[in-house]
């Protein structure tokens, strides 16, 4: 059984869902790209998600956003249903387009985590070898310079969503929006500091490429691959499955919410065994989103902060 997760209003993540066996099926190109970001402004839209900074890479989805209004599990449903679907249409596959493992959610609790995430986020195509610089990858990303004042644009895909439903509207605007915990006034001050850790990040892959002798693949390469073929790099199976960050260097804040997570599992597990044996008064901390939505628990209104 898998650990209960805390969803509260307001709270920060990043997402990863991985393609199935690694398959290049967001291979980037203006259909896959028109595709991603039409369905994420559409469901961004319906569930109330903010965006903060989103990849996608061939074989998986990164995104930053916030989750103003606690329903972050229906955000995921059904982003990954519609893309999955459309995607199924688009590329001709058969069988399923998303891994087996769950989606990797990871709440972001201080300023750092943040910065480093996005940077984490924008980076990838350079770590994993596609291009020397982010802003060189040809799929869909987002530019430091935008977050907080850019906005994306799509038109309604020609596959799979009907022009007759009105959910599906012509066009759509998905814009990126600042992280709650950074000030409008201290914008600036913060997108310098994503830059600076982009460009760590960006000299840490250029190293390793060289002490490795390998060439980047450039932006052209990606965008021809084959969308049916799959990653021959070795690709570790994650042997962590983290639920926060907190940054570098930030043991204190690292101490406080881990003590908060064991706190929430346990007061969670308590009520969880009263209310199997028949307990329908059981108290389940702030947070519980599973048992609250699916069963109508009574739920503490006193969040254990993370």
């Amino acid at each position: 059984m898998s650990q209960p997760r805390q969803i509260v209003p307001g709270a920060t993540y990043m997402i990863t869902r991985r393609v199935v066996r690694r398959h290049f099926l967001f291979r980037p190109d203006a259909a896959i790209n028109q595709l991603l970001i039409y369905i994420l402004a559409v469901s961004a839209r319906r569930y109330g998600i903010q965006v903060h900074a989103l990849c996608a890479m061939s074989t998986h989805l990164h995104l930053v956003v916030t989750d103003v209004q606690g329903v972050l599990p229906r955000f995921l449903q059904f982003f990954h249903r519609i893309v999955a679907l459309g995607t199924k249409v688009l590329r001709k596959w058969e069988g399923p387009v998303w891994d087996h493992e769950a989606t990797s959610v990871v709440r972001l609790l201080t300023r750092a985590a943040v910065v480093e995430k996005i940077a984490y986020v924008l980076a990838n195509p350079v770590t994993a070898g596609l291009v020397r610089h982010a802003r060189e990858w040809p799929g869909v990303k987002v530019e430091v310079g935008e977050i907080g004042r850019g906005v994306l644009h799509a038109a309604r895909p020609s596959v799979y969503l009907d022009p007759k439903n009105p959910q599906w509207s012509e066009k759509i605007t998905l814009p990126l929006a600042l992280p709650p915990a950074i000030e409008q006034d201290r914008a600036e001050g913060f997108r310098e500091q994503v830059v600076a850790e982009l460009e760590r990040q960006e000299a840490q892959a250029h190293a390793e490429i060289a002490r490795r002798d390998l060439r980047f693949s450039g932006p052209e390469r990606a965008s021809h691959v084959s969308p049916y073929e799959r990653a021959r790099s070795f690709g570790a199976l994650r042997e962590r499955n983290p639920t926060f960050a907190v940054g570098r260097e930030q043991g204190g804040a690292w101490r406080s919410a881990a003590s908060a997570v064991q706190a929430f599992r346990a007061s969670y597990r308590v009520a969880l065994e009263r209310w199997r044996v028949g307990v329908r008064s059981a108290l389940f901390p702030a947070g519980t989103w599973w048992m609250r939505t699916f069963h109508g628990v009574s739920v503490n209104a006193v969040v254990l902060a993370l």
